[in-house]
């Protein structure tokens, strides 16, 4: 992989359009969100992956990490967690594309939007198709994440070029003032809002589990984040500003609310929205390639250190990719799939809350680890690119934890509009399972 590969890689990792619509829908001060979040954890996370992978460019990324600075039984929890969590991201990355594809074919407004007889099989044949570029080589499976951040930097340059021509053409559809973009943290919906925020800036740590199969990564890795961390954070906090001009929050939709700005902004050209729903549901294929090339090598380099089964550790003889493990985490995804929708009351807006927020108490466990191998590299010698040295890896990495370790607690409050026991018992008895599966795992290692 190249720098270019790597710039498109972080955007497709990080960058979607559907963070705007949570964000736009809680008001204006969501804005400032985006802005203590992109300060306290966006920048000090990639300021500790580009130092990490600076001084230590290898296949597994933050796996690597934490196994090296806090031993095996550390790096395996880190790496299963990250590898674990995406069998629940997929769910919310892949269903926001079926649903925003629809709108490609003027069939937004119907019923397929919310019935999972469509959203499953779409789903599931997107996840497939990005599973079958990635087994047949890093070389193949590269275009799609290319192509799929180019669409996800579309989607988004289409919604700032409406957007901000009603900015200075039209009067705003919600009041954004001094006193309208000042966060209410006795809140627990805003507070909630910015774990989630925070959880839309992360991924930038993804590309760096590709370390051996990158062109120079000591290099090109911090160099890919320092070109891509600004375009994607510029992006989400203009992008929520175009939103809230444009569309008012009583009829915001929590899935389409970018789109809705797009079609009220373009006027007479009605062909922008269909294009930016088509290089948005090429964005999220992309990243679903993206989201699986890396965690796979995670389970990868696991495999070789036989805390997974050794055949997580195969290479496929002619393509040269870990085949076993791409194999294992895309059927693993597509059993997960239908689960998601159990529940009494279930709606497509109340699955991605409980998705999101297990998504929360698995991946940001990594988070912990990556912010401490950061802390703790002290006056270790080796490559220094974080701006004053000792100093700044403290500042970034003790900005990086407190947040990461808000958001945790934070997602595990139950929101006002749902039942707390019915919450905990889907997202902690979910998360406890997927911990205890891990340690299974772990004593299985340890012990053969």
């Amino acid at each position: 992989m190249s720098l270019r590969d790597l710039v498109l890689f972080n955007l497709v990792a990080v960058l979607s359009l559907r963070w705007l619509n949570t964000s736009a829908k809680s008001g204006p001060s969501s804005l400032v969100l985006w802005a203590l979040a992109a300060v306290l954890f966006f920048v000090p996370q990639g300021l500790a992956v580009a130092e990490l992978s600076a001084r230590y460019p290898a296949e597994g990324g933050i796996y690597f990490w934490t196994r090296r600075r806090f031993g095996e039984g550390h790096g395996f929890f880190c790496g299963w967690c990250y590898w674990v969590v995406n069998i629940l991201y997929y769910p919310n990355l892949l269903t926001a594309a079926a649903v925003i594809a629809l709108y490609v074919v003027g069939k937004g407004d119907s019923g397929l939007a919310s019935s999972w007889y469509y959203v499953m099989p779409a789903c599931t044949l997107m996840l497939w198709f990005a599973t079958a570029l990635n087994i047949v080589g890093l070389g193949t499976g590269k275009w799609l994440q290319n192509i799929g951040g180019i669409g996800a930097f579309l989607a988004g340059a289409i919604l700032l070029v409406v957007g901000l021509h009603a900015v200075f053409t039209h009067p705003s559809a919600n009041p954004i003032t001094l006193h309208s973009i000042v966060p209410n943290f006795g809140s627990l919906s805003e507070v909630n809002l910015w774990a989630s925020i925070a959880f839309a800036f992360s991924g930038l740590e993804l590309a760096a589990s590709l370390g051996d199969e990158i062109h120079e990564p000591a290099r090109a890795l911090p160099r890919a984040i320092y070109l891509s961390a600004p375009v994607i954070a510029g992006l989400y906090i203009l992008g929520t500003v175009c939103v809230l001009w444009v569309v008012p929050l009583n009829s915001l939709s929590i899935t389409s609310g970018f789109l809705q700005a797009i079609e009220s902004a373009a006027g007479h050209y009605w062909w922008l929205a269909p294009l930016a729903a088509g290089v948005f549901t090429i964005g999220n294929i992309g990243g679903a390639g993206a989201w699986l090339a890396g965690p796979a090598r995670v389970a990868f380099v696991i495999g070789l250190d036989k805390y997974f089964p050794p055949a997580f550790g195969r290479i496929h003889p002619r393509w040269g990719t870990p085949y076993v493990a791409i194999l294992v985490q895309a059927i693993a995804a597509t059993i997960v799939l239908p689960l998601v929708t159990l529940g009494k009351g279930s709606s497509v807006e109340q699955v991605y809350q409980i998705v999101l927020d297990m998504n929360v108490l698995i991946y940001f466990i990594p988070f912990i680890y990556l912010f401490c191998c950061l802390l703790f590299e002290g006056d270790t010698p080796g490559p220094t690119v974080i701006p004053g040295g000792r100093i700044g890896r403290y500042i970034a990495g003790s900005a990086g934890l407190f947040v990461t370790i808000f958001a945790i607690v934070v997602a595990a409050i139950p929101p006002s509009d749902q039942s707390p026991l019915w919450f905990e018992v889907k997202v902690l008895g979910g998360v406890g399972f997927f911990y205890f599966v891990g340690w299974l795992f772990y004593r299985r290692g340890k012990h053969s």
